[in-house]
């Protein structure tokens, strides 16, 4: 049977999957209140116009800005995410919607637009910078099950940026577990923050211990001098800080660095 993340992209063998980073959402210490929600949907309209340009095959949509960022966002969040998604979604290839750090967001957000799969942390017990952080894989699959959005993948981040985890286990056993006991989708293995990636080192382990069908994405540090050596390991790969102007994560993309990388990947 194909697993929902490949029937996303049934003729990409290793997907590129670039990030449309939200602007800092109402309510939250960064908004530009003087520019609106208007702003918001203009600029990543600009990223996204971009990104599809530059050839990548999926875009995801992500409220980067919301510093610092919430572990139990309200319903604004998810009414603001769901505007800015539905008018900047591009129509030529799938995207999806990631929303730092509340699946339940993601998912509401993804079912209001339409979107192919969401990428959250699910799974596991964490310290970090937003303090103690406790997930719930089993109520974020009830509740897709509940909305009827059983063809939304969900992409399990089992190494989050800004947190570690609490317990001995490696991140190798982690993912290995989560396809078994949490049914993910895909996994996703990070560095320690975002635009940082993981030792390869890591990323094989975990792609080694996880079975085969299951795929294995580099989740943040993906850079054009280093994602052809990252792609002989990964299954593909999510990348966003690299793209943007100077590579800072929070700035606009950078149309000839977002080029180069999918030419890297390609070549």
């Amino acid at each position: 049977m194909t697993s929902l993340f490949r029937a996303v992209f049934p003729s990409t063998d290793k997907p590129l999957i670039a990030m449309a980073h939200v602007p800092a959402l109402p309510g939250t210490p960064l908004y530009d209140s003087v520019g609106g929600v208007d702003a918001l949907v203009e600029q990543v309209q600009r990223d996204v116009d971009l990104l599809v340009d530059a050839g990548f095959d999926a875009v995801m949509f992500c409220n980067e800005n919301d510093r610092p960022y919430q572990l139990h966002a309200g319903p604004e969040a998810s009414a603001v995410m769901a505007r800015v998604v539905t008018e900047c979604r591009p129509s030529t290839i799938p995207f999806g919607v990631d929303y730092l750090w509340d699946p339940r967001i993601a998912l509401a957000t993804a079912v209001a637009t339409g979107a192919s799969f969401l990428r959250e942390v699910v799974t596991g017990v964490w310290e970090s910078d937003m303090g103690l952080w406790n997930t719930d894989a089993a109520e974020t699959l009830r509740e897709r099950r509940r909305l009827d959005a059983g063809d939304i993948a969900i992409l399990m981040n089992i190494s989050p940026e800004f947190a570690s985890p609490i317990g001995t286990r490696s991140f190798a056993q982690v993912a290995q577990s989560t396809v078994v006991s949490s049914l993910a989708d895909a996994i996703l293995v990070s560095g320690p923050m975002a635009g940082a990636g993981p030792d390869a080192s890591v990323l094989r382990d975990v792609r080694d211990a996880t079975p085969e069908e299951t795929p294995v994405l580099l989740n943040t540090g993906a850079r054009a001098d280093t994602i052809a050596e990252m792609l002989t390991i990964a299954d593909g790969c999510i990348v966003g800080s690299s793209l943007k102007v100077d590579g800072y994560t929070w700035n606009p993309v950078d149309p000839d660095r977002a080029r180069r990388f999918v030419d890297a990947a390609h070549a």
